[in-house]
């Protein structure tokens, strides 16, 4: 077998090693947006939500970056993030999966959009229960199987 036709196996985090084409990873990081925010929103809560996944799952983040000149940049998520909407029902529903399932998952309730800091948005969603969260987006990462079933019903984000 020639070494072009020799398939690379893959790292821990479903990287090819060494392969500058396209790569399949076995994980995947999604948002889900409820689809009658306006466009502000929609990028604000994409932002918020994928921090969270940053943080709490390090693995997810690649190395830093550097440009010819030698000017060092931060280091961001080592694969896309594949952005859904759906409905209000469809938000609630994948987030009822993403907890079932245990994966990895990011909230922003419509009542972020009144705070003002880390500490009120906390407090915001400590007083409600899972159930009664009024979602207007998730982020979600975990085995790429586990997490388009939790997307069942989304749509990707036009």
């Amino acid at each position: 077998m020639s070494d072009e036709k020799k398939i690379e196996k893959q790292d821990g985090r479903g990287e090819r090693p060494g392969a500058d084409g396209p790569v399949r990873f076995d994980t995947k990081i999604a948002v889900l947006l409820r689809e009658d925010l306006e466009t502000w929103q929609r990028l604000n809560v994409t932002a918020f939500l994928v921090s969270g996944l940053g943080t709490a799952l390090p693995e997810v983040v690649g190395e830093p970056y550097e440009d010819a000149d030698g000017t060092s940049y931060l280091p961001m998520f080592r694969q896309p993030v594949l952005v859904f909407e759906g409905g209000k029902e469809t938000v609630t529903a994948a987030h009822a999966r993403a907890v079932g399932r245990g994966l990895a998952t990011a909230v922003f309730t419509s009542d972020l959009f009144g705070t003002g800091h880390d500490r009120a948005n906390r407090a915001a969603v400590a007083a409600v229960g899972k159930d009664h969260l009024d979602l207007v987006g998730i982020a979600v990462h975990g085995a790429r199987n586990a997490v388009d079933k939790v997307l069942k019903g989304a749509r990707m984000h036009r």
